[in-house]
């Protein structure tokens, strides 16, 4: 069962590796935390994760990964999202605007046992941006939740040119 098991079911589209990703996510190296796509739809995308245990994962603090951190997985499966999901030839970059309604239901994702699971539902979405709800989970339960608003810019003022 999906994460956000009140998301409205669709065809799912093909799985994507990690890999394949990459090119969707301004990130580089260790900071891209996806290691792929489960499915993905118009208004919904669930990505897994299997770094969280990683003792040289970039967003560790003091020897551990605190569950904060969440916020940044799923805000890279927002940004894969809006790319798979593009209307235009060229998405443009987003920001994550604010996160509101979160809830940590653990300290901390290093010691969680299995893949995450990222599960983002969009809500709303126009030229100007988009609103999230994301759920991170393991196979034991949900860690993680709350909504995201992503504002797009152009890609020159977004540093990307």
């Amino acid at each position: 069962m999906s994460p956000l098991a009140d998301t409205p079911s669709a065809p799912p589209a093909a799985p994507l590796s990690g890999a394949q990703i990459r090119g969707y996510l301004p990130h580089r190296g260790a900071m891209c935390l996806l290691a792929g796509v489960r499915t993905y739809s118009r208004d919904a995308i669930e990505c897994l994760a299997t770094n969280h245990r990683d003792p040289a994962h970039p967003l560790r603090a003091r020897g551990r990964l605190g569950t904060a951190c969440a916020i940044e997985y799923a805000a890279q499966a927002m940004a894969v999202h809006g790319a798979l999901c593009a209307d235009g030839p060229a998405e443009p970059a987003g920001a994550l605007l604010a996160v509101r309604d979160v809830r940590f239901l653990v300290a901390r994702l290093d010691d969680i046992e299995g893949d995450l699971v990222i599960a983002c539902h969009c809500l709303a979405r126009d030229a100007r941006g988009a609103v999230y709800r994301f759920r991170v989970a393991a196979a034991a339960g949900p860690l993680a939740s709350g909504r995201a608003t992503v504002q797009f810019t152009p890609l020159a003022r977004a540093g990307h040119v």
